[in-house]
């Protein structure tokens, strides 16, 4: 699978085929940038310790690919997680694929005022270049992954080794870090909302796992931890709701 046919500029609406064009249609300057992290995310490779158990050996025939190559998901390899580590978090890569589409289908994210990084357990860091669009076959986005994962990404999307430290401490540099959990404050969306637009450089971070809680690492880089609902809400819906309230609080600046 080639990844540059995967990935489209969000300024090609209407093209049928792959295009590496760049957005043209002309925005206003952003009044501030939200960075939006999907830490500890449940996309990685199928890990060593258990590619050779029966139920990965079985997805990898199946989809005649060595079991090194394809993506953990516990669609396919319940059994076999059992082994793992934190084996609750992981394995979820339609959970992430859920979360990229409500990111990258807002308004905000056309204009350029929302950069996306997805931070996975492994430590790893995909980078997705501005204004690019994610496949909406998740059959696509996995075929995607696992070239991103393997090293062999393109200019739009590339995977580096790199904790969260690094990535919100050296790389986004923020004013103010929000992570969004049920074991933080209470707030309000649109005071979280106006928060994070009143800084020039925010950053927000949400977990791409299904279930537990941040680690004390990703707490580390947190100057605000905070919930927005009583319930556990799941990714791509704490993502559409917190865009959604950003993008009014900017247009009303704005306006």
């Amino acid at each position: 699978m080639d990844p540059a046919s995967s990935f489209l500029p969000l300024g090609d609406f209407t093209a049928r085929a792959p295009s590496a064009r760049t957005l043209t249609c002309s925005t206003s300057a952003p009044t501030g940038l939200l960075n939006f992290v999907l830490a500890e995310s449940a996309l990685e490779l199928v890990p060593k310790e258990i590619r050779k158990l029966p139920a990965v050996v079985s997805d990898s025939k199946r989809r005649e690919a060595d079991a090194s190559a394809i993506l953990l998901d516990r669609s396919f390899h319940h059994s076999a997680m059992a082994r793992l580590k934190d084996s609750e978090k992981r394995g979820r890569p339609d959970l992430v694929h859920s979360a990229l589409l409500s990111a990258t289908g807002t308004p905000l994210y056309l204009q350029g005022r929302v950069k996306v990084f997805v931070h996975t357990y492994c430590d790893l860091v995909v980078d997705i270049a501005p204004k690019t669009r994610v496949p909406k076959s998740y059959l696509r986005f996995r075929g995607l992954m696992e070239q991103v994962l393997l090293g062999r990404g393109d200019k739009l999307v590339t995977a580096r080794p790199s904790k969260l430290t690094d990535l919100v401490r050296k790389a986004v540099k923020p004013d103010i870090t929000v992570g969004l959990s049920v074991q933080g404050r209470k707030m309000e969306l649109e005071d979280l909302a106006g928060r994070l637009m009143s800084a020039d450089n925010a950053c927000l971070i949400v977990g791409g796992f299904p279930r537990g809680h941040f680690s004390a690492e990703t707490l580390s880089v947190v100057d605000e931890l905070v919930r927005i609902h009583e319930m556990p809400l799941e990714a791509h819906v704490v993502t559409s709701r917190l865009l959604y309230e950003f993008e009014k609080a900017v247009t009303a600046v704005n306006h």
